[in-house]
């Protein structure tokens, strides 16, 4: 009786520390650093605002140049005291490339935004307070493989607003959705509406709450999954990626081998006049 008393006993402490240890990891306050690079269009510095203000936890630093040293990042994150961090990075003044990566550890995953539409382009009717904590709703597809696990894993820790943080609400008033469509991440926002839009008024107890989209809308195109934080060994590479480089100089090829055609056809109906000259009408002067 003793020994199962120590064995019962000796269990039942190992619980508690569980229990323990589970309560710190859930006090850990996730913080988001927002930071772009230097050449960004107005309309990428309008997504990261329309993200700032949707994320409570997060904090905006001003513009860097780290293409180079990507070190920046994490010890900007440090300074800050943030574990996650979205790098906005603009080639060209058209390509938008977003690094999100867990300081200073790792992991980090580098998408191409495309299909970018900010909330003053949009101008959806709907609105949601701002703080408040949004619902994170996952595609099934997620879970079918483990790139995509990992990433489903990543947007709950940077797009999950934790219990208290700083500036949020306590309630929740919109979704963000991700889904996956070709390979690509779609990412929507809306807000739970619980007032009939048409006339202003309560919904009856028998209707249910609407989802009007109120933006930001992206879709996110993987390109590489790193081990480390913005760098290390490479996890999972999309092998579907084209550069929008390679794109561009494919379009550039194929106007050029339009405009040679158009010169080769030029070129060849001048040569068949020459060779096969018209002949003399013998009645051209007559009526002159």
């Amino acid at each position: 009786m003793a020994t199962l008393y120590k064995t019962a006993k000796s269990e039942f402490m190992d619980v508690d520390d569980l229990i323990e240890e589970k309560e710190k990891l859930t006090n850990i306050k996730h913080r988001v650093l927002m930071v772009a690079s230097r050449g960004s269009t107005y309309r990428h510095r309008h997504l990261l605002n329309d993200l700032e203000a949707l994320l409570p936890h997060s904090k905006k630093e001003a513009k860097i140049e780290a293409k180079k040293d990507m070190e920046l990042l994490n010890e900007l994150a440090e300074i800050h005291n943030c574990n996650n961090v979205f790098y906005f990075e603009t080639r060209k003044h058209t390509d938008l490339y977003m690094w999100i990566s867990r300081a200073p550890s790792g992991p980090s995953v580098k998408f191409q935004v495309q299909n970018l539409h900010t909330m003053d382009e949009l101008k959806m009717t709907g609105n949601c307070l701002k703080g408040s904590r949004p619902i994170l709703s996952f595609d099934a597809n997620f879970d079918s493989e483990p790139h995509l696990q990992l990433l489903k894993e990543i947007f709950t820790q940077t797009f999950g607003v934790p219990k208290g943080a700083r500036k949020s609400k306590p309630f929740f008033d919109h979704v963000f959705t991700f889904s996956v469509v070709d390979g690509r991440i779609w990412f929507r926002n809306f807000q739970i509406a619980e007032k009939d839009s048409t006339t202003g008024g309560d919904l009856a107890k028998d209707d249910k709450p609407t989802l009007i989209e109120i933006g930001p809308r992206f879709v996110l195109n993987p390109i590489r999954i790193f081990e480390g934080s913005f760098g290390g060994p490479t996890l999972y590479e999309n092998p579907k990626f084209i550069s929008p480089n390679v794109i561009r100089a494919n379009i550039l090829r194929q106007k050029a081998a339009k405009h040679a055609g158009r010169m080769n056809n030029a070129t060849e109906r001048e040569n068949r006049s020459k060779e096969n000259p018209l002949p003399v009408d013998p009645l051209k002067d007559v009526f002159e």
